[in-house]
């Protein structure tokens, strides 16, 4: 099981947002990450939406992060691009996906890995990957 590319590419622009400091064009982060521009900017849109990245238009636009590299962690991004992250569908809504009522095991123990993964990307952060500090 692995995160959506979405979310693996979501994650690498705004580490090219972090390590650059500075207000940068979709254009020049597309190739700079290797992600086509059209699919950058998807990811753009949804990471200014959820208050990631701020958006700005005209001849000096570009796209920033909206707070310090510190305060971004993996989870709020990938939060950003595809929502909650659930090892298992049956998690996502407490609601058994085969039909049957109650809580099972399988449940309960994908529901602790989720929030146990879920727990590791809300402790990495930005900072911690540009500074290569990434051992918790």
């Amino acid at each position: 099981m692995h995160i959506t590319q979405e979310s693996d590419y979501a994650i690498r622009i705004v580490y090219c947002l972090a390590k650059s400091g500075t207000r940068r064009d979709a254009r020049s982060i597309s190739e700079e990450m290797c992600v086509t521009l059209r699919f950058s900017l998807k990811i753009l849109g949804k990471l200014a939406a959820n208050g990631i990245v701020n958006s700005y238009k005209g001849n000096r636009g570009g796209y920033e992060l909206a707070n310090p590299p510190a305060q971004v962690s993996l989870k709020d991004v990938i939060n950003a691009v595809e929502g909650p992250y659930h090892l298992s569908r049956c998690t996502q809504d407490g609601v058994c996906n085969r039909g049957a009522s109650g809580v099972c095991t399988f449940q309960q123990v994908f529901r602790k890995l989720s929030d146990e993964i879920n727990e590791k990307l809300q402790k990495v952060n930005f900072q911690m990957l540009l500074d290569g500090d990434v051992d918790f």
